[in-house]
């Protein structure tokens, strides 16, 4: 029972999860203290915009590429720098590869960055803008990607102004109050958690101290197991506080403003990764205990893995991406399969890309399955 059921949950907090949560932190605290100084230099010179849309894109998790929507959508960067991002982010399904492998994390991110930038730079040499060329409905005309000074259509009316904090109820401003509290809370538990976590994790996994001693010297209590359960269950209760949202999922939270919400959001956004991890390790343990199946029976290798890889990547969000690269990191997949379906995906930037621009959204996704596929099956014939 305890290889069955405990092992894979306990695997999921202290192989992947504490790793996540540490790498999460310092990339937030990152984005927090220096992300207006890339985005107004973006705007300031145009023409590196593949470049630094593919070095967002690389950068673990979401963030980098979400930022990158909202300027798009005001006119201030181009289609290529928005492609560029998304064919080279791996969402956050990358901090599960980082935490399992960090050498081969280093080789596919590199892959990554040459694909989105070559990808994005030739997206701008043709051309290519659906918002810039999509003619506005209301004249008829080509329309900026703004709306910004667009005329209103004759017989309606300026939209109303958003509630302020004054005229919005008092029961509805407690209710948040409330919801952000027990957030600040859950977060404090999950560093109280990550913390020794981490420092058992490390000589552990790495091989650098037996886990028997650890256990002998806590009579009989195996601090590993404990307190890898304890983590994804705190995790579980983050995820589902959360109703199963990621943290980076609008623009908002890509961007947080002060240290304190960079650790809530990283707290948020480790659960939500250790979860996913835990629900690919407890089912392919189960399944291959139950069955004996390996995964060799699956359609994932060759060209077919290759094309799954990809369609798969087309599905919106993180969730799906990073159980499938927890399939890989159980050895249930080729490197191929993972690698088009790690340029495939776009990460949960998509969800505010089709949000602010539908016609754009469709098309850039489109458009990195294409390098993907290309660059799986080149790794193919490359083997």
């Amino acid at each position: 029972m305890v290889e069955l059921l405990v092992r894979p949950l306990a695997d999921a907090f202290m192989q992947v999860g504490v790793y996540v949560a540490v790498l999460v932190a310092l990339f937030g605290w990152l984005r927090w203290r220096y992300g207006d100084r890339t985005t107004d230099g973006l705007t300031r010179h145009p023409r590196l915009g593949p470049l630094v849309g593919a070095l967002l894109g690389v950068s673990p998790g979401c963030g980098g590429a979400i930022i990158l929507m909202p300027l798009y959508a005001r006119g201030k960067v181009s289609f290529g720098t928005v492609v560029a991002a998304l064919a080279s982010t791996m969402g956050d399904s990358s901090w599960v590869v980082i935490a399992a492998d960090p050498m081969f994390a280093l080789k596919i991110h590199a892959l990554l960055f040459a694909v989105g930038l070559a990808t994005g730079y030739a997206i701008d040499l043709f051309g290519v803008d659906p918002a810039r060329t999509a003619p506005d409905r209301t004249t008829g005309t080509l329309g900026d990607r703004s709306g910004i000074g667009r005329p209103l259509p004759v017989g309606s009316s300026a939209p109303a102004p958003a509630p302020t904090a004054r005229s919005a109820p008092l029961a509805v401003l407690d209710e948040a109050g409330g919801r952000v509290d027990r957030q600040r809370r859950m977060s404090v538990a999950f560093w109280g958690l990550t913390t020794p976590a981490f420092l058992v994790s490390v000589p552990v996994v790495f091989h650098a101290v037996d886990p028997s001693l650890l256990s002998a010297a806590l009579g009989g209590i195996d601090p590993y197991l404990a307190l890898g359960c304890l983590g994804t269950l705190t995790a579980l209760l983050i995820f589902a506080a959360g109703r199963g949202r990621f943290a980076d999922d609008s623009l908002e939270t890509a961007r947080p403003h002060s240290l304190r919400d960079t650790f809530r959001h990283s707290a948020h956004e480790a659960s939500f990764i250790t979860v996913w991890v835990a629900v690919a390790y407890l089912g392919w343990q189960i399944l291959t205990t139950t069955t004996g199946f390996d995964g060799s029976e699956l359609a994932f290798a060759g060209v077919v893995g290759v094309l799954v890889g990809a369609l798969i990547g087309l599905i919106p969000g993180c969730a799906v991406q990073i159980v499938f690269t927890g399939l890989y990191v159980s050895g249930g997949l080729p490197t191929p399969t993972l690698v088009a379906n790690a340029i495939s995906q776009d990460g949960d930037a998509l969800i505010p890309l089709a949000a602010l621009r539908r016609r754009a959204a469709a098309l850039a996704t489109l458009i990195t399955t294409i390098p993907a596929i290309v660059v799986g099956v080149s790794l193919l014939l490359a083997v």
